[in-house]
């Protein structure tokens, strides 16, 4: 079975299971043996990158600013480009006309800019489909993210694009959650709160049994953030990427 398989089948029992206190800690289980499996994808055995590199992706970073044209195919991304830099990307009428990725600068009050004309992601990106993770692992060194939306159907296609980046650890106008871990040698487990800190999404044992899958049974955790299961598992993980993002409302004609 494949790592996209064993995803797939683990988000299904996700989605099955009610979500309340009596399941909190299945679903802890879960959701951390699902972040184990999606560490795959972002970083494959042997190399680290999530899968930026490839013949035509590795374009090197140039300008004060790195900017990730995202969105699914023919959204205008290559029109958008050429209009704000006046390098070349070829735009058609048929999905698919860029392969590459295609650099070019926006010049703005003395900054330079760099724009990355990225090829149109499709539904299951981020487990592989057409060239989603070499896209989305490119995505990972912006410093700012412009996703392109149909005005047909902007909504639909926001949620599709915001999942394949959220699966490749790919996290859209959050912080970084204020959460700090210490390994040590003995003592087992120490929760620590911030003065007045309420914990309303996961109780302590979730928070030990999330802990303990990463076997990390000796630790100090500081929370200082009213936290989920999410933000903790990404505090573990340590390769989520938190990055801004702007939406880009594009009407074809």
């Amino acid at each position: 079975m494949t790592t996209a398989q064993k995803i797939a089948d683990i988000e299904a029992e996700m989605n099955r299971t009610q979500k309340n206190k009596a399941t909190e800690g299945h679903l802890a289980l879960l959701k951390t043996k699902l972040a184990k499996l999606k560490r795959e994808l972002i970083e494959p055995a042997g190399g680290k990158g999530g899968g930026a590199g490839g013949e035509g992706f590795d374009v090197k970073a140039s300008g004060d600013a790195r900017v990730g044209l995202i969105g699914f195919p023919s959204v205008g991304k290559s029109t958008l480009l050429t209009k704000l830099t006046g390098q070349f990307s070829e735009a058609a009428d048929y999905e698919f006309t860029t392969l590459t990725c295609i650099p070019g600068v926006y010049n703005y009050k003395g900054t330079k800019i760099q724009l990355l004309d990225l090829p149109g992601i499709i539904e299951g990106a981020k487990d592989g489909k057409g060239r989603g993770k070499q896209v989305i692992g490119v995505a990972r060194t912006c410093t700012l993210i412009l996703i392109v939306l149909d005005v047909a159907k902007p909504v639909t296609h926001k949620k599709l694009i915001e999942k394949e980046l959220e699966g490749f650890g790919i996290r859209l106008n959050k912080s970084a959650p204020d959460i700090k871990l210490k390994r040590k040698d003995k003592g087992g487990i120490n929760i620590v709160k911030a003065h007045g800190q309420e914990m309303t999404h996961m109780a302590d044992e979730t928070i030990i049994s999330i802990l303990k899958e990463y076997k990390m049974a000796n630790c100090d955790v500081h929370f200082r953030c009213d936290a989920t299961m999410d933000d903790l598992i990404d505090a573990i993980e340590g390769n989520r990427i938190y990055v801004p993002c702007l939406y880009v409302m594009n009407k074809i004609d």
